[in-house]
């Protein structure tokens, strides 16, 4: 307790920007934690079901079962459900209605990184003010009369170094969450655009046997 009330003690010496910085801590975590929770919950991928795909020879209604145990939020749940439903259609048709899936989804996973990304710059700049706000006190304090007040001019130079301090905080905690949830989005498209692959490369497989049989007298 006693330390959280130091650290409070020393937040109000931050100044008024210390509110605004507050506010994008909060915006930061939250979103940091959407997104947690949004990749745990539905950008996972059982590793019986990518098994199953990687074997190239698989049944398409063993797959239609395992697809039912995720859940029809499921991020591959989606995608794989828009190429079972179009899977009887040519394969460029099954393979572009695919890739309007995947651009869908690419927009979800990546919705509000741009708030992270802009909270990495607008943070720091706003500790830049508080900085200047903090020295501009503390200057005016020594003035034209000298140094009258000492424990003014050193609050003035301590909420400049808080205002600071504070900001790099949040920017860093920002930009760490936002090249880390970057890289997920990044990784969870790759994997989906390989699976997406072999389950087209299995479709044509199938449509080219269907087309030799059909051929045969």
């Amino acid at each position: 307790m006693q330390d959280l009330h130091e650290s409070w003690i020393a937040l109000k010496l931050g100044g008024v920007m210390i509110l605004p910085l507050s506010l994008l801590a909060v915006l930061a975590l939250a979103i940091m934690l959407e997104k947690a929770v949004l990749y745990w919950r539905y950008a996972h991928l059982s590793g019986e079901l990518q098994n199953l795909v990687e074997t190239y020879g698989f049944d398409w209604k063993e797959l239609e079962h395992k697809l039912t145990a995720l859940n029809n939020r499921n991020y591959f749940y989606r995608f794989f459900s828009v190429i079972l439903s179009n899977r009887e259609h040519p394969a460029w048709w099954t393979e572009s209605r695919a890739a309007d899936e995947a651009q869908v989804i690419e927009t979800g996973l990546s919705r509000r990184l741009w708030v992270l990304e802009t909270i990495v710059t607008a943070a720091p700049l706003l500790g830049l003010m508080g900085t200047i706000g903090g020295m501009m006190h503390a200057f005016q304090l020594i003035g034209g009369a000298g140094l009258v007040n000492p424990i003014g001019v050193t609050g003035g130079v301590a909420q400049a170094l808080i205002a600071t301090a504070v900001g790099l905080l949040i920017a860093l905690i920002s930009l760490f969450g936002f090249n880390y949830f970057s890289r997920l989005q990044a990784q969870t498209m790759d994997e989906m655009e390989r699976l997406g692959t072999r389950l087209i490369d299995h479709i044509r497989l199938d449509q080219q046997v269907r087309d030799t049989a059909g051929g045969q007298p």
